[in-house]
């Protein structure tokens, strides 16, 4: 009999190791994670917000969670990761960025003066984040959202822990995302080699029928290159990723096969290098104002008209 198990969903327990084994080399190795951050922040400098409370989803080692601090001073930082391991990196980065501000403001001012509080790290799930409802801002999730199964329950995740008027602004990887790779292992077996990705359009719709309002989505190409094909699966496997689907080779990839893998990659070399293509999804929508209060009767909301109105006297 069948099994009826997509081969494309991820194993959660493979992610966590995978993530768990890569955080004392991801730094190194994540430039991509670093740009898409970079270009998400932009885009973050474009909307009018004040939180006191924001939640990192998936913060890896802690690139953003510093970025987060300094361009909202005042807010209280959550960082929420699956694997342990990565959550000790950010704890050692927030912990060296503040001793290297400490020293900055002793010698500017001839002080004592503290630095920005640590941020709270949390190791939990996404899909069932550790957090009470309405107590968070912003959600940030920088390329995360490709390593969960179901996206929709973590949007829904997201849009619980949100207050009213609260900003969800995430990335995750398109269909088009390691293009070159799924081509070279097409036809080698029956096994999946690469992640499937959810289409921007599909992502857009989850948005909406998790209660979010105002989408907005657009896409970006970034294209890594190689010298070879071992340089590149090595950056993928310092960065965590690995093949997570239950599908994936239980085996190792016999001589012939991977000789095969290799010769179809060389078809998409280009100026001597080895193309990786990346297609970013960026995404932001609000948390609206609710519909229906906690007894199901329609909030109805007035708004008092303060203009002057003008009287005629006799």
């Amino acid at each position: 009999m069948a099994s009826s198990v997509d081969p494309f969903r991820l194993d959660p327990r493979s992610v966590r190791h995978a993530f768990e084994r890569a955080a004392a080399s991801y730094d190194a190795s994540a430039i991509l994670q670093r740009e898409v951050g970079q270009r998400m922040a932009e885009r973050l400098m474009l909307v009018k917000l004040q939180p006191l409370a924001i939640l990192d989803a998936g913060c890896g080692t802690g690139d953003a969670l510093s970025e987060l601090s300094a361009r909202y001073p005042e807010a209280f930082v959550v960082g929420l990761d699956l694997a342990y391991a990565m959550l000790d990196a950010a704890r050692r980065r927030a912990a060296a960025t503040h001793a290297s501000e400490r020293s900055l403001f002793a010698r500017l001012l001839g002080t004592r003066a503290s630095a920005r509080r640590d941020p709270a790290l949390v190791c939990g799930d996404a899909c069932r984040l550790p957090l009470a409802s309405g107590t968070v801002d912003l959600v940030w999730s920088n390329l995360t959202l490709q390593w969960i199964n179901d996206a929709a329950t973590a949007f829904g995740e997201f849009h619980r822990v949100l207050r009213a008027d609260g900003l969800l602004m995430f990335t995750t990887f398109g269909p088009d995302t390691l293009k070159e790779l799924r081509a070279a292992f097409a036809g080698i077996d029956r096994a999946t080699h690469v992640s499937r990705f959810i289409d921007m359009h599909d992502v857009g719709d989850m948005l909406v029928q998790t209660g979010f309002a105002d989408p907005v989505m657009d896409t970006d190409t970034i294209t890594l290159t190689y010298t070879d094909a071992k340089t590149m699966m090595r950056e993928l496997k310092a960065i965590g990723a690995h093949n997570a689907t239950v599908g994936r080779p239980r085996g190792l990839t016999g001589r012939a096969r991977w000789s095969r893998v290799l010769a179809a990659l060389e078809a998409f070399r280009r100026d001597g290098r080895l193309p990786a293509t990346y297609e970013v999804v960026y995404g932001h929508a609000w948390k609206p104002e609710p519909r229906f209060a906690a007894d199901g009767r329609a909030v109805v909301r007035f708004q008092r008209d303060v203009r002057a109105r003008g009287e005629t006297r006799k």
